[in-house]
């Protein structure tokens, strides 16, 4: 859950006037997922119909074998996402009554999902500040601008980071770097997240998409078939020790090891050459 602020006040997204703009959007090319939170009038906050579209989305990429990366980013320069919309409705239900509806899949549909084989890149181009943050947690690699600012807030305004990001935090970074975020609210630039180990790369604003890009190309350089059956294989069995998750014949990683792709790929290597991936 999120209810966020920029500054030290709760005003930030609030007070915002309606904007003609107010969708999140999908485009896909060369295999390439791209999703923004297009809601700028609000810092990219996200509503119960931003919730929806965004669950919609990540269904329909579960279902696309065509896809091997996935980019979400917020649009515009000055936010990610600035977690729930604190001028919507929902901001009129109680705590409980919050928590009793949580979305399965968290803030975004992301932040808690287990069914999407697909890696997912977070373009963070400023604030990710509560949900934004969940969201941020809810991916496998973090790509920030030098400007983005990272923080679960809740507690500054009386909430609490319901989808997943007190229990995510503590599992990502050191205990007391969590805590010193969690128990406080408190805001942390990109270059200190990195040095918490949350965030993969942190370059110059006018450099992020460049820098986005060479981790795309660094996925799609691998087998689809492995990539995916890498990411089955991490969230299907964090809840195990090694040796039992090793054991696990989980459907993508079957389907890995007897895929067109790994034939390819020592095809391609016995012949000094880059592998043309199949992706099945």
């Amino acid at each position: 859950m999120t209810a966020t602020s920029v500054e030290s006040t709760t005003a930030g997204a609030a007070s915002a006037a309606p904007s003609p703009v107010d969708q999140v959007t999908l485009t896909i090319e060369n295999h390439v997922a791209t999703v923004v939170i297009d809601r700028q009038h609000v810092l990219n906050a996200v509503d119960g119909t931003a919730q929806a579209r965004l669950n919609e989305i990540w269904a329909q990429l579960e279902q696309d074998t065509d896809v091997r990366a996935v980019v979400i980013t917020g649009a515009g320069t000055r936010a990610f996402c600035v977690g729930a919309d604190m001028s919507a409705s929902a901001v009129d239900k109680t705590g409980l009554e919050y928590w009793a509806g949580l979305d399965p899949n968290g803030f975004g549909g992301l932040s808690l999902r287990t069914s999407l084989d697909v890696p997912v890149i977070a373009r963070v181009n400023g604030y990710a500040l509560g949900g934004g943050m969940e969201i941020v947690l809810g991916a496998d690699i973090v790509v920030a601008a030098e400007n983005a600012r990272f923080g679960l807030t809740e507690p500054r305004v009386g909430r609490l980071a319901l989808d997943g990001g007190i229990h995510q935090l503590v599992r990502r970074i050191p205990y007391t770097q969590a805590m010193g975020m969690l128990l406080t609210g408190r805001k942390a630039d990109a270059a200190e997240m990195q040095s918490m180990g949350l965030v993969n790369e942190v370059v110059p604003a006018e450099e992020l998409d460049a820098a986005v890009q060479r981790w795309v190309d660094q996925v799609l350089a691998c087998a689809p078939t492995s990539v995916r059956a890498v990411k089955q294989m991490v969230t299907q069995t964090q809840h195990l020790a090694a040796k039992e998750a090793r054991g696990l014949r989980l459907p993508a990683l079957m389907a890995a090891l007897d895929s067109e792709d790994s034939a390819e790929g020592v095809r391609a290597f016995q012949e000094k050459r880059p592998p043309v991936w199949p992706g099945r």
